[in-house]
């Protein structure tokens, strides 16, 4: 089928609707007027990887008639009407890379705000703004910003991000499921049948993975909250397969290590990562620290390139399962890994003691998750999530308490629900000195995947009291106020969720003290 974005006419309309609601039109409206521009730069724009003086800036170019290889002119200026241009540069667009463009300013000045655009073929982008991080000395007062995950086009629409574009952000941290893989099918919401499909079939090719972020990025929310504040991403399985684990597929497929080459591929040319970051073949190096200041170490890591296959899968099958401790030992084979031994080891050497926060990135939720549902029966543990591998997670939390860090919180998605929790090396034992609380957890809904049935959740927490907090019935994100006394959460949550201008809630906030673990639910 057709890889080409929706009728220029119609995508400007979205384009203008989405960022008046948005907040944003001063960056925008002087360009979406131009068929052209909406043509070639209909994927949108976006920025990355923000250090103290360098960052990524991102577009795809798209359109018919692309040559093989194109100029693309980029500008990154101190103010919005680019009166003060500091960086300008040309990358070549080519067909081999989906004619993306990846440019990287350098020299900048820190924590402070740019504006930046593009320009090719005689149209010109929208408009977008990014930032640098603070100095690594300097004292910040504080660092906004958001996480999200889990965005499944046939399951909702995107209010959540048109929401979060409103917000003032300094950073948005994505943890996965930017799209997913699977084919069209006949899904139904709760108003009838689902107002937008997947195009195409599963993903399997190059074509297929380029065809699907396509029609992600012609989600005008989506754009501007790409084109707001710069992004750290990391990803899940459903950029490549649905609980993939290494070179295991859930299907057992015996190819799967070419479709993982096109996806990461894919995924690359999609994402507002450096030239650096290029995979190599089928691997693609996405886990990283980041400070800010001397507030906060943000560390992001990758759950699935390296880990070990899920346990005691179903009969012919990959991937995950359900069940008891007694039915599969392996459970608690001490040498299974989630993140790989090569990455648990940077990941211990990555935490810093030196500053009041650090802020775990990951993928899915940490906090032990027993399904039992009476007292007296076998503990049930989904196998794809930390639960499938327990001393990998003890390793984890242990080599952070020895590293004497003052407060750790950990963020996740995945499991498309919200849960706070706190952490500590040994659920099955009780709060004591030898088994302190170690770190605080938000675990962040989904932007639109549907999931489990809140009345299962309701049923689990009573066996799961370090879940202070358990929703499947919210959809939205989580966004954070930190400062060096505290770190403040909201949740926000989507009213209906196939409404693209739903209203958003409060559904809870949360304040993490400076040297007290544990999330304290406020109003």
């Amino acid at each position: 089928m057709s890889t080409r974005p929706p009728h220029p006419a119609l995508q400007r309309r979205q384009l203008l609707q989405a960022v008046l609601a948005a907040g944003s039109a001063p960056l925008w409206v002087r360009h979406v007027h131009a068929a052209d521009t909406v043509e070639r730069f209909a994927l949108g724009i976006a920025s990355g990887c923000p250090r103290p003086s360098s960052l990524v800036l991102w577009t795809r170019l798209s359109g018919p008639a692309l040559p093989a290889q194109v100029a693309v002119d980029w500008e990154l200026a101190e103010d919005e009407a680019f009166k003060t241009v500091v960086a300008k540069g040309q990358e070549m667009a080519l067909a081999a890379d989906a004619h993306s463009v990846h440019a990287e300013p350098a020299g900048l000045k820190p924590d402070r705000w740019y504006w930046y655009r593009f320009t090719a073929l005689g149209a010109r982008s929208p408009v977008g703004r990014t930032r640098t991080a603070p100095a690594p000395d300097a004292k910040v007062s504080s660092l906004r910003f958001a996480i999200a995950s889990c965005q499944r086009w046939d399951h909702g629409r995107y209010a959540a991000w048109a929401d979060m574009a409103r917000q003032d952000l300094d950073l948005v941290l994505f943890l996965g499921d930017y799209i997913y893989e699977s084919a069209a099918i006949s899904n139904a919401s709760a108003s009838g049948p689902a107002p937008r499909v997947h195009v195409g079939g599963l993903c399997r090719s190059l074509d297929d993975y380029r065809q699907r972020y396509a029609q992600y990025k012609s989600d005008p929310s989506l754009q501007a909250m790409h084109a707001r504040a710069p992004w750290i991403v990391t990803w899940d399985d459903h950029e490549v397969d649905n609980d993939w684990a290494g070179d295991h597929s859930q299907g057992l497929e015996a190819d799967f290590p070419q479709r993982r080459i096109a996806a990461a591929k894919a995924y690359w040319e999609h994402m507002p990562f450096p030239k650096a970051l290029r995979p190599s073949g089928k691997d693609i190096r996405i886990h990283e620290h980041y400070d800010w200041g001397q507030l906060a170490r943000l560390i992001s890591v990758d759950g699935r390139q390296w880990r070990d296959p899920q346990v005691c899968p179903k009969p012919g099958r990959g991937g995950s399962n359900t069940l008891s401790l007694k039915d599969c030992p392996d459970f608690l084979d001490p040498r299974r890994s989630l993140l790989g031994a090569a990455q648990e080891q940077w990941l211990a050497q990555s935490w810093d003691a030196s500053r009041p926060w650090n802020l775990l990135a990951q993928q899915t939720l940490m906090a032990r998750m027993n399904w039992q549902t009476q007292a007296g029966e076998p503990g049930v543990y989904w196998t794809d999530g930390w639960d499938g591998y327990p001393l990998a997670r003890q390793r984890l939390l242990r080599d952070m308490a020895a590293r004497k860090l003052r407060n750790t919180v950990v963020l996740g998605g995945d499991v498309h629900a919200n849960y706070v929790a706190d952490l500590r090396a040994d659920f099955d034992a009780p709060v004591s000195a030898a088994n302190p609380l170690l770190a605080t957890e938000f675990c962040g809904t989904s932007i639109s995947s549907q999931g489990l049935d809140q009345s299962r959740i309701e049923r689990a927490l009573p066996h799961n009291p370090h879940l202070r907090y358990g929703h499947a019935d919210q959809h939205g994100y989580v966004q954070f106020l930190l400062r060096p006394d505290r770190l403040e959460a909201e949740l926000r949550s989507v009213q209906e969720l196939w409404k693209a201008d739903s209203a958003l809630e409060t559904s809870a906030r949360f304040t993490v003290e400076n040297g007290r673990v544990g999330a304290i639910q406020g109003t």
